[in-house]
Order: structure tokens, then sequence, then C-alpha cells
């Protein structure tokens, strides 16, 4: 038999022996189970992803939320009207 060794957040394995001990098991059986189902199948038994929108997307998002409620805020009624004033701010510096 070999040894696994593997770190995990204190919490998760708190949350994970308790529902391993309510489904009969312990963790090693657990993880036992899991890697058998892996190798029979030959891949993650279950769907693998990314969170989205991710944390950059987020991020940016929150952004713009902020932006959109600054009541100081420049607004334009169209492109040409923010190119004028870009362009005017660059004359004026």
């Amino acid at each position: 038999m070999s040894k696994v060794v593997m770190r995990i957040d204190d919490e998760l394995k708190k949350d994970a022996e308790e529902l391993f001990n309510e489904l009969g098991m312990n963790m090693t059986t657990a993880v036992t189970v899991f890697i058998k189902k892996a190798v029979r199948e030959r891949r993650i038994p279950f769907e693998v992803s990314a969170d989205y929108p991710n944390v950059r997307t987020r991020s940016a998002i929150e952004e713009v939320e902020g932006i959109s409620k600054d009541p100081n805020r420049k607004t334009y009624s169209s492109a040409e009207e923010m190119m004028e004033d870009i362009l005017k701010d660059e004359v004026q510096d």
C-alpha cells in the first residue's frame, strides 16, 4: 500500500469528514472511491470548470459599476462629443 499526503484547508477537511461519516466512510475510503472511478472512466468523474466570470472579469464589472454610480462622471451623447472633449483637454494641456 502507498501513502498519499496532501494539504487541505482545515474547515474543508472537517466538512468533508462529516459528510463522509454520514455516508459511512472515512476520508481515505472517499478519496479511494474518487480515484477508482477516475481511473475506471479515464477522466475526472465530474465537470471541472473555472468560475465565470473569473476574478479579473468580476473586478472589471465592479469597477464599471462604481464608475456608473459616480455623480461626477462625464457622460456623452455620442462618440463625436466624447472625442471633442478629449481633444479639447489635450489642446489645453
